[in-house]
C-alpha cells in the first residue's frame, strides 16, 4: 500500500486560522502573537489569566527500548491527541520542538508522520519561530563573555583548563567536537581548547524547558556555571554579568509556539533539550498552559521509559508540581524482534529481510525489554498502556504476541493505526488511555531531595536500568563530592547512558541483569537544576552519515521545499 509523504500530506491539510485552534483551548486571539500563518507564540499571559483546571488528565507518550530508527512516539502522541477529540475530549499536544541537525542528517524531522504529524512540517523543522536560535545566541554570547573575562585580566581568578562551557550550533559538524580557540596575535584572544555541541544539548535549552516563567527563566541563566576557580569554586553567569543579556535574548523564547495537527488539533511545540544529556521533554510552561485549557494533555518524553519518561517523573514532574494520570509505552513489532538479538538494525539502511518475515516468536523473544519497561512505569505508581504502533510490513499475529505479553503483565494495550488513518486508527488507544487515566494516581517520585547523589544515581540504576550496582571512576567520585560540598548535592539527576538499551552499553538487548553502571564523569547543569553522570561515550554534537538528507533538500522552480523527510 502507498500513501503520499509526510510532505504531501502536511501540504494537503487545510490548516485553520490559528485564532480558530487557540479558541479549541478558550485562549483568546489577544494571547497570540503570530508568526506568520502557521504558527503563534502564546504569551505568558495566559498563566494569569486562564483559570486552573485540575480536571485535565496528563498523559506522557514514552516507548520500550528503541532501535536507532525511532518507533514512532511523535506520531503516537499526535495521534492520540486526534483520537481523544474523536472521544468528544479537548485534547493539547505538547511535543518538543526538532533540531534542525537531524533534519539535514539521517533521522530527518521530528513532526510525526503520516496522518498523525504537526503541520506545516517544513516550519516546525525549519527555524519555527526563532528559538532554536535564541538558545544558540544566548549560549555563545555567555562563551564570549567567559573568553573576554579571561582577555581582560580574569579578575574572577577562573582556571582555564576547568572551564566547562563550550559553545553551540544547531547543526551536525563533527569537525567542531573539539577545537583551539584564540589563535593568532595577543588581541585575539587566549589560546585554549574547548569545542562545540549541538545547541539541542547547551544548557540554555534544558534551561529554557524547566523554567516556570520569564523570572525564573532570568535566575536560571545566572546559576548556570561555567567553570571553577584554581581554587575550586564554581563561577556563574551571575558573576560574569552576562544572565541578564542573555534572559533578554531569550525573552520571546519562553513563550510556547502554537501549531496545530493534520486534523487541527491544537500543539504547542516548545523547547528541545538533547534526550541523552538532558531531560529530553518540552517544556514545563507549554504544559502548565495547556494543562488549564484542555480535558487532555498529552506530552511526549524522549527515548525509552527508562531515558525520557524517568526524567519526565523525577526531574520535569519535580519542576511542574503536574502529576501524571497515565503513561504511554509505544512498542513496534520491529523494535522486539530486534531484542530478541537476532537481527541488526542500522539507522540508515533498510530492515533485514528475514526481520520482516511473519514470525511473533521474534517478538516473543524480544518480549523482556517491554516487560521491564511495564515495570518501569509503574514504579511511579502510574497506569501504563502499551500502544502497539502498527507499521504495514507488521501481521495480526505478532500484534497478538505483543497483546498477550501486556496483558500478562497487567497492562491495557491497543494496536493503533494512526500512521495511515489519523485519529480513527487510534480510538482503541485512546478508550484504554482515558480509562487508565480515571484511574486513582499513585505517582511518586522514585528518590527525595534530600538523599545524597549517589543514593539518587543508584536508585535509578537498580530499580530503572536493572543493574546490580554502580561503579565510580576516581575523577567522577571527585566531583560527586565537588558538587555535595557546593551544595549542589540536593539537584536531581539526569543519568547520561546510551537510549539503545537498558544498561549503559548499546549492544545489550533485550533486560539485561548482573551487569555494573559505569560513571566515568559528572558534570552539572545548576541553571537548569540536575546532575548528570555520564556512563559511557556520549556525543554531544554529532556527525553526518555517507548520505546526509541534506543532500536531497532542495527548492524546486516554484519556491517550493523538496525532499524534506
Amino acid at each position: 500500500m502507498s500513501i503520499p509523504s509526510d510532505l504531501d500530506i502536511s501540504r494537503a491539510t487545510a490548516l485553520l486560522p490559528l485564532e480558530d485552534v487557540a479558541a479549541q483551548l478558550g485562549i483568546g486571539a489577544h494571547l497570540l502573537e503570530p508568526y506568520g500563518r502557521s504558527a503563534a507564540k502564546i504569551s505568558l499571559d495566559a498563566l494569569d489569566e486562564l483559570p486552573e483546571r485540575p480536571t485535565a488528565r496528563y498523559v506522557v507518550v514514552s516507548a520500550i527500548t528503541p532501535t536507532p530508527l525511532g518507533e514512532g512516539k511523535t506520531t503516537t502522541t499526535v495521534g492520540l491527541g486526534q483520537a481523544l477529540r474523536h472521544l468528544g475530549k479537548r485534547s493539547a499536544v505538547a511535543i518538543r520542538q526538532p533540531s534542525m541537525g537531524p533534519t539535514f542528517g539521517i533521522k530527518g524531522g521530528a513532526a510525526g508522520g503520516g496522518y498523525s504529524q504537526v503541520v506545516p512540517m517544513e516550519a516546525l523543522n525549519l527555524h519555527l519561530t526563532g528559538d532554536m536560535h535564541a538558545v544558540t545566541a544566548a549560549h555563545n554570547l555567555l562563551a564570549a563573555m567567559l573568553d573576554n573575562h579571561l582577555h581582560r585580566g580574569n579578575s574572577l581568578g577562573i582556571d582555564p583548563h576547568r572551564i566547562t562551557w563550550r559553545r553551540v550550533l544547531d547543526v551536525n559538524d563533527r569537525d567542531l567536537r573539539n577545537i583551539v580557540t584564540g589563535l593568532g596575535g595577543r588581541l585575539d584572544g587566549m589560546p585554549r581548547q574547548t569545542g562545540f555541541d549541538i545547541t539541542a544539548a547547551s544548557e540554555v535549552m534544558a534551561v529554557l524547558a524547566l523554567s516556570t516563567s520569564l523570572q525564573d527563566m532570568r535566575q536560571r541563566l545566572g546559576r548556570i556555571v561555567v567553570g571553577y576557580t584554581r581554587d575550586g569554586e564554581p563561577v556563574s553567569a551571575e558573576q560574569l554579568r552576562a544572565a541578564g543579556a542573555m534572559a533578554v535574548i531569550m525573552r520571546e523564547a519562553i513563550k510556547p509556539n502554537l501549531m496545530q495537527t493534520t486534523e487541527n488539533t491544537p500543539v504547542l511545540v516548545h523547547a528541545g533539550p538533547f534526550g541523552n544529556i538532558a531531560h529530553g521533554n518540552s517544556s514545563v510552561v507549554a504544559d502548565r498552559i495547556a494543562s488549564r485549557c484542555a480535558d487532555y494533555v498529552v506530552t511526549e518524553a524522549g527515548f525509552g521509559a527508562d531515558m525520557g519518561a524517568e526524567r519526565f517523573f523525577n526531574i520535569k514532574c519535580r519542576i511542574s508540581g503536574l502529576r501524571p494520570d497515565a503513561a504511554v509505552l509505544v512498542a513496534t513489532v520491529r523494535a522486539l524482534k530486534a531484542h530478541s538479538g537476532r537481527y541488526k538494525v542500522v539507522a540508515g539502511k533498510p530492515l533485514p529481510a528475514a526481520m520482516l518475515a511473519e514470525n511473533p516468536d521474534d517478538v516473543l523473544a524480544g518480549a523482556a525489554n517491554l516487560r521491564k519497561q511495564i515495570d518501569n512505569i509503574r514504579l511511579h505508581g502510574v497506569s501504563p498502556v502499551v500502544a502497539i504502533n502498527a507499521f504495514p510490513t507488521d501481521y495480526s499475529s505478532e500484534h497478538e504476541a505483543i497483546r498477550q505479553v501486556a496483558e500478562a503483565e497487567g497492562a491495557r494495550v491497543a494496536v493503533s493505526n494512526h500512521f495511515l488513518e489519523g485519529g480513527k486508527g487510534a480510538l482503541e488507544l485512546a478508550e484504554a488511555v482515558a480509562a487508565a487515566a480515571e484511574e486513582p494516581s499513585g505517582f511518586q517520585l522514585l528518590y527525595p531531595d534530600s538523599a545524597d547523589l549517589r543514593a539518587k544515581i543508584e536508585t535509578i540504576a537498580t530499580k530503572v536500568y536493572g543493574a546490580a550496582g554502580v561503579s565510580y571512576l576516581p575523577a567522577a567520585a571527585r566531583a560527586l563530592d565537588g558538587y555535595e560540598a557546593n551544595g549542589f548535592g540536593n539537584l536531581p539527576v539526569c543519568i547520561a547512558k546510551t537510549h539503545l538499551s537498558l544498561s549503559s552499553d548499546p549492544t545489550l538487548l533485550g533486560a539485561p541483569t548482573g551487569w555494573t553502571l559505569p560513571v566515568r564523569e559528572v558534570r552539572a547543569s545548576v541553571g537548569a537544576g540536575f546532575i548528570y553522570p555520564i556512563c559511557g561515550e556520549m556525543r554531544t554534537m554529532p556527525g553526518l552519515g555517507s548520505h546526509p538528507a541534506a543532500g536531497s533538500i532542495d527548492i524546486d522552480d516554484h519556491g517550493q521545499i523538496i525532499g524534506l523527510s
